[in-house]
Order: C-alpha cells, then structure tokens, then sequence
C-alpha cells in the first residue's frame, strides 16, 4: 500500500498550566471558568454563591492560611539546616523550619491517642468517612503557582467525584476500581464521566505502621505546598494515612471531545446532581468536582465481592493451569465495569491480563462491531471510550449485533483465539453481549464449549436470574446454535496445549446499583451515544499531542491509496457492485489485511462476500478520485502498518454525525450531507440480510 509521508507526531504532554488566581483566602475564588464553560455550570455557580452570602453554610477554618507573598518571607535563613537520612539509609533530605513544625507536631501529638483517633474533648471524634464539604477544607491545601492540590486520607475515607485528573500517590496507598496506586509510582489519570457512574478514591490501609510518618511526610510536602499550608496537612498525618497530589488535565481526547457543542459537559456533573456537587473546595479549578455522600459512586453487593475474590485467588495460582473467566449476563448489569474491577485487581498481582471481546455493541478497547484479542497492562480508570487502543489481534465484523450471522460471528471469535500464544499462562476474561434471549443464549452455551473456560460469572438482578442459569449441570443437556449435547467440553484445535477442566465453576452475582437492569436516561448515558464517544474518541487520535486548538477533520492531510492496491467490500448489507464505491464514500471503513495480493486489470476491487481476516485500525474514506484512481483516507494508524493493508471494509457503524455537522469552517451547504431523500425510492434504505437465522420459537429455547 502507497502512502505519503505522515506528519511527525511528538510525545504526549500535559496541558499548559491554568492562570494563576489567588483570592483572599489564599485560593482561587469560585467561578465558572473553574469548573466549566457551559452556561449551565455557570449559572448553577453563582445561584450557590448567592445563597452562600445570604445564609453561610461552611465552616470556615479559625487560623487563615498564609497567602503566599507572606510564605515567602518566611523563606529559611541559610545559617540553620539539619540533614537527616531515612531509616533505610536510602536517600537524605533536609528540613526547613524545623523548630515551627516540630512545635506544631508536638502539639498535635499531645491531643490524639496512639490509635489516631482524637480525644472525646475535641470537636472532631473520627474521621468522616466521605470526605465533602467542610472536611475538604481540612485535609486538602491548594498550590496555586503549580495548579496543583495535595489531599490527606485517613484510612478507608474515600473521595467521590465528577471530572478528569492526574492522581499521584506520594504517601501511603490509595484504591480507585479495584486498582492499588501506591507511593514511588507514576501519574495515573482519572476519568469520571457524566455518562457513567462517578468514580471514588478510597485511601487504603497502610502496610508498614512503624514508619516515621512525619519525617517522611514532612519531607514530600515540601515539594508541594508552601510553608504554611505544609504546617496545617502535617497535624492531619499519620502512619496510616495516604497523601495524594492532584493536577488538572487535558488530553487530545478531551479536547477533541469538548470541542462538540453537545459534548461540553462530558466531564461536568450532570443537571440533577449540580445542587448536590460541591464547589467551595481547594480542588476548584483542578477539573474535577467532589460530591456528597447522598451521591452514590459504585455500589457492590456482597455476592460481586465475593465472585471477585474467587476469581482472583484463581489467577493467582489456586487451580492448575490458567484461568479463564467467561462475564455474561443480560444487558444494564454491569459486566464491563465488574470486568474492569476484576482486570484492576488482577494488574495488582501480574503484569498483564489477556481479554477477549465477544460483546459488538459496547466493546471496551476498540469503536463498536469489532471483536478483538488484547492484553492489558495499564489499569482501566475509566469508561471504554478513555482508553481506546489497537489491540494485538482484531476483527472487523462490522455490526453491533451478530443477529445476521451467527456463524461469522463464532468463526471470528475462534480464530482470535487461535492466535494467542499456546504458552502462555496469562489469566483471560472473555467479555460476552448482552443478549441472552433465544439464539444469544445459545451462543453463550457454544462459547462456554468451545474454550476451555474454568469459571463462568453470571451477573443477574432483582433476586431474579433473566435466563438459565449456566451452571455445568445444565451444560450438559443445553443446545447451542452449533453444538448439541453430549459435547465435548472444548474443541480439540483450540485446545492441544490446554487441558480443558472436566467442568468449571459456576458463580452467581447480585447487582444492587440503582437503576440495575435500566437504560440510562440522562444525557450521555445510552448505548449509542456510548458507541458514538468511543468512535469520537478513535478520531481524537489524529489530533496533535501538543496543547493547541482542535483541527477539524476536513483541515487534515489524508494518505493517497490507488485502487488498484486495496479491495473494497460492504459486509453488512447487499451492496450492487456499480454502488459500492457510493456507499463507501465519507464513511468510516476498517483497515484490513488480506491474505491474498490483491490483483487488478485497473479499475477499483470489490469483495462479493465478507472476508473473516485481521483488522489493524480505522479510517475515514473522505474522497474518492475516479479520474486518478486514489482513495482519500484519514486514519491515526502508523504508516509502517498501513503498508501491509490491502482491503477496506465498511460496515453498518456509521461516523458520529456531529462528525459532519458540527465541524467548524463551512460557511454554505455542508459537505456529505443532505435533506432531500426519500426512503420511498428503490434500493434507498438498507437491506438486511439473515443467513441461516430461524426463529427462536422453532428451537423451543
């Protein structure tokens, strides 16, 4: 494949650094900017302001914080520093304003017990549990020359919040969806959507109590936070306590997303739930907003909890050979977000976790009909669409439902697993759909048989179960779409170096999230628009790493590809052949690789039927040239792997279209887009196609 020469693309980088704003208590004043744009966002901001002057309700602290001019003053003479070394003699530091601190330490010292709970004559008897409100002010200090804020945790206090930014743990250990981020270890960024529920940063138990808590925290605040606010998160510390540093961030994903009118609010929280944020806080201006307790984060139930120390202390070396573990269940119960728990957790004992998608309609890696083998490395701390990635193995199928083929579906799923290495001993999850009706359970009966699973993980609802339960008893009487009973419990060219388990475990999860079992119905919260952001966020890739405004789409320099070196094939529908190349034009095609050269006499090639072959990315075809004989092709993938494709598949997944309409730089008619058509013509809608497909009341499922 000919292509021209791509554009350097440097390495990633933060976004520039927020303005600096001090008000007059030694942060940032509360303003819309701070948080969002949106007019909404900055109407609700100044209705909360408003009822704060007239009635306030937060505590203010006693003591003010020094503002920063005052800290600088106070900066230490250079006639007094001690030295100290740690207790493993690793590394030394040196500590300035040693007799201030030391005196705030010792009387913070005299008013707690050993334990670390507070004497009955102080105000404070524990610690709060959710950290909102007025605890902010406490446990949380502002730098405003870095846009940075560092946050004390007591243990199991958690932080509930709507927003994105960089977490680094600098002091203990913290948990967010199953993942542990502990001290030394890098930047993570958090994505806390308003189409998803709102993520929660639980502070965790401290492995080493017999550290010097004041030496050390002493030590990494001062990289931080000034003099004074450094005084004031000291008394907070203690051995069990965990200190995170906050920044705000932007990434080419968030810009590309915030750029669409629709999408501004992605990272705000949504309407119903602004009275409940929390505003007045030192996290203001971070892009990230704490909510109340009355707002839930992730609800477990005891029997997920459960499933998910089973399935752990599997991978981790309890059965003989690898675990694979097959997630099914009906749709809205939470089997992506209880596979995220599960690859997190399972990150914090091995390096890597394989995962098979089977699930068309909201797939976890790739944009929507894809299915796809990847091995994951990297913790998911946020909804699909923040961590899209070209997986090591992937298959176009071209729809978000297999309803039309059952056959390439199966066939796709089993040559992705022929392609995983034999000696490998990485646990896999196995992802599934949501249809669990008629032929969709009988798909899930083909695929518990045709891979060598070890434990099945059915999530259910409402004390009910919405199909039957998969147990290996009924398994051995169950009919699959193309396996009957008796069967063997895993084909023999899957399973040459694995010895298929005589049965597999079974387990029974309860979800108890509100609004298990519903669609949501809030903006951004619906299957397709969870389909159109992880498409849109596919498309962010071709944006400049580099801070800079967003470059639409039609101001990109596309690849020329002749067509004599690519085949072009429609896989979801029939497609007359003088039609095809209409049908492909401005849409979004996969990237494949035939295993055949492609040939041609010199016109363009079309496929008749649809190939099963290796996707490695997505394009969008922005043109077609008949005269020269050149596709126009827009894709974030890497020249060096662009070479080796030789066929353009497009399917029934179809561009954003906030893509084409609300892209800046067109003055007159919208290009690619029409409002005079008629359904009523012949051949003008799509025509769908079944092979092999009967009705399920013939099969008595």
């Amino acid at each position: 494949m000919k292509v021209n020469k791509p554009t350097q693309i440097k390495g990633h980088a933060k976004s520039q650094k927020w303005k600096d704003v001090r008000g007059r208590r030694g942060r940032p004043p509360v303003s819309s900017s701070d948080l969002s744009s949106t007019p909404v966002i900055a109407r609700m901001v100044e209705e909360h302001q408003a009822s704060v002057k007239k009635k306030p309700t937060v505590k203010r602290l006693k003591n003010k914080a020094k503002p920063v001019s005052d800290s600088k003053k106070s900066t230490p003479q250079s006639g007094f520093k001690k030295s100290y070394t740690e207790a493993n003699g690793s590394s030394a530091f040196t500590m300035d304003n040693e007799s201030d601190d030391l005196q705030d330490w010792k009387e913070y010292s005299q008013s707690i017990h050993g334990n670390g709970v507070k004497k009955s004559g102080d105000k404070e008897d524990a610690w709060p549990t959710r950290l909102e409100g007025e605890a902010l002010h406490y446990c949380a200090e502002r730098d405003d020359q870095r846009n940075s804020a560092v946050l004390v945790m007591q243990q199991d206090q958690t932080l509930c919040f709507y927003g994105k930014c960089f977490l680094t743990c600098l002091y203990g250990r913290v948990e967010v969806m199953g993942f542990t981020i502990e001290e030394g270890q890098q930047s993570y960024p958090l994505f806390s959507p308003a189409s998803h529920c709102p993520l929660t940063i639980r502070a965790l138990e401290s492995p080493d109590d017999t550290r010097d808590d004041r030496m050390e925290a002493s030590a990494i605040l001062r990289k931080h936070l000034t003099p004074a606010s450094r005084k004031k998160l000291l008394k907070r510390i203690m051995s069990s306590s965990s200190v995170i540093l906050l920044e705000p961030m932007e990434t080419p994903l968030t810009r590309f997303l915030s750029s669409f009118p629709n999408l501004s609010e992605l990272f705000s929280p949504p309407v119903s739930e602004l009275l409940s944020a929390v505003f007045d806080t030192p996290l203001n201006g971070l892009g990230m907003v704490p909510l109340v307790s009355t707002v839930e984060g992730l609800k477990t139930s005891q029997s997920y909890r459960d499933a998910l120390s089973t399935a752990v202390g599997a991978c981790r070396g309890d059965m003989d050979g690898c675990a694979v573990i097959l997630v099914c269940g009906a749709k809205n119960v939470g089997k992506s977000t209880f596979i995220r728990i599960l690859i997190n957790t399972l990150l914090n004992h091995t390096a890597c976790v394989d995962y098979l998608e089977g699930d068309l309609g909201q797939t976890e890696f790739t944009p929507p009909g894809c299915l796809s083998l990847s091995t994951v490395r990297e913790p998911l701390l946020g909804p699909p669409f923040t961590h899209q990635r070209t997986p090591e193995h992937m298959i176009y199928y071209g729809q978000t439902s297999c309803e039309s083929d059952l056959e390439r579906y199966l066939e796709s799923l089993k040559s992705l697993w022929r392609r995983r290495s034999k000696s490998r001993e990485t646990p896999v999850i196995i992802n599934t759909m949501g249809w669990v009706k008629g032929f969709g359970f009988q798909l899930l009966v083909d695929m518990i048989r045709f891979f060598p699973v070890s434990h099945v993980v059915q999530l259910c609802h409402s004390g009910t179960m919405q199909c039957p339960a998969l147990s290996p008893e009924f398994l051995r009487t169950a009919q699959g779409c193309l396996t009957y009973p008796p069967a063997q419990t895993a084909l023999d060219e899957l399973t040459e170096s694995h010895s298929p388990p005589k049965g597999y475990t079974h387990l029974i999860v309860q979800s108890e999230f509100q609004g298990v079992g519903c669609q949501g119905t809030a903006k951004h919260q619906r299957t397709n628009e969870h389909r159109e952001l992880a498409l849109l966020a596919n498309l962010s890739q071709l944006q400049s790493p580099d801070p800079g405004p967003v470059r639409p789409l039609h101001s990109l320099t596309p690849y020329q590809v002749p067509h004599t070196a690519m085949a072009v094939g429609v896989i979801h529908c029939e497609v007359v052949p003088t039609h095809m190349l209409y049908a492909a034009n401005a849409s979004l095609v996969g990237l494949c690789c035939l295993g055949e050269k492609v040939t041609s006499r010199g016109g363009p090639v079309l496929l008749s039927q649809a190939p099963i072959c290796p996707c490695v990315g997505f394009g969008v075809l922005r043109g077609i040239d008949m005269t020269r004989g050149l596709y126009f092709l827009l894709t974030p993938v890497d020249p060096s792997v662009l070479r080796k494709v030789n066929c353009l598949l497009l399917g029934a997944v179809t561009l954003p279209s906030c893509v084409l309409t609300a892209q800046p730089g067109f003055e007159d008619e919208t290009p690619y887009v029409t409002t005079h058509y008629s359904f009523d013509l012949t051949g003008a809608g799509k025509l769908r196609f079944f092979k092999g497909l009967v009705r399920s009341s013939q099969t008595g499922v």
